[in-house]
């Protein structure tokens, strides 16, 4: 979302002040650019959003645009929780884990590889806490704390857009990790540690996954896709507005692909309790209209995917 064209600024600022929501998460790419000008089109961004970010948490990651002089506009203007400057970290909210990642650190190397390496390690730790019976299971003693995960970073790991983008190739950084050697790849950790929703933008256009590992569709049944899913979902949400438009898709959707959209607009998410979360997204194009809806059930507080995995790591 770009300070032109935020064509959804003005219904995410109404809503806001309604208290409609508990936080909003921006997914990278603000202001188009914040370092643009002399960082004066920062400032005039951070004046934008305060009607949202005055009444709410507002969460963010980096984006590619984000990059100029090693992310310093987005550090020093954003500040999130742990010790990273923002680049990732987790929050709790209700029945929800959330995990924040930069995926730019597999595209700007020219910062160097530790940052990378660092990422990878602390989100390894980070999901086996996440994961652990006290925070995520039934047990005999207590409630169920935080059944669901939701990860979110700037840089899809598969779309069907009409461009060149990372997302567009089988064998895409975020995805698989460091080129040849496949090291530090993210997939197959949230795969591992049952992440239930990965949540993207980087494509300026809104697209739904069926649940998905390795180019595989896993839903939960032919009827019920997303009960009991056996893979994370994806949803790429990058569509509120900026100044370089909308994104086409290809002709011939992908068999992983459930829905997509180049309407401008965002995403609304809310966990109505331990079992079922809820997803749709609104259009601004269309006056606030909701194009596209999905739960996501489970019968296990965990998706049914992995589950041996958990009993051997704890």
């Amino acid at each position: 979302m770009g300070n032109e064209n935020a064509q959804s600024l003005p219904r995410l600022q109404e809503e806001a002040q309604r208290g409609l929501y508990d936080a909003a998460i921006h997914i990278g790419d603000f202001a188009y650019d914040m370092n643009t000008d002399n960082a004066r089109v920062g400032d005039e961004f951070m004046k934008q959003i305060e009607e949202v970010a005055a009444y709410l948490p507002y969460m963010t990651v980096p984006g590619n645009h984000e990059e100029k002089y090693n992310f310093s506009n987005y550090r020093s203007r954003f500040t999130m929780p742990g010790d990273s400057e923002g680049l990732w970290y987790s929050f709790n909210v209700g029945p929800v884990h959330f995990i924040a990642i930069e995926t730019e650190a597999y595209y700007f190397m020219n910062y160097g590889i530790k940052l990378l390496v660092k990422q990878y390690e602390w989100l390894k730790k980070d999901l086996i806490e996440a994961n652990i019976p006290e925070n995520r299971l039934i047990t005999m003693l207590q409630r169920i704390q935080r059944p669901w995960i939701v990860a979110f970073g700037h840089r899809p790991m598969y779309c069907s857009n009409a461009n060149s983008d990372d997302c567009t190739n089988h064998q895409s950084l975020v995805r698989v990790g460091l080129p040849i050697v496949n090291w530090f790849g993210l997939e197959d950790l949230f795969f591992e540690y049952k992440v239930d929703l990965l949540l993207w933008a980087h494509e300026h256009s809104y697209e739904r996954l069926w649940p998905i590992y390795n180019f595989k569709v896993q839903n939960g049944s032919y009827e019920n896709p997303y009960e009991n899913y056996k893979a994370p979902v994806h949803i790429i949400t990058g569509s509120a507005g900026c100044k370089e438009g909308r994104e086409k898709f290809v002709p011939h959707k992908p068999e992983w692909s459930a829905y997509r959209s180049s309407d401008y607009g965002y995403t609304r998410m809310k966990a109505y309790n331990r079992t079922h979360l809820y997803l749709e997204q609104v259009s601004d194009d269309k006056e606030g209209a909701i194009l596209d809806h999905v739960w996501l059930t489970k019968d296990n507080v965990l998706p049914s995917y992995n589950m041996d995995l958990l009993e051997n790591k704890i």
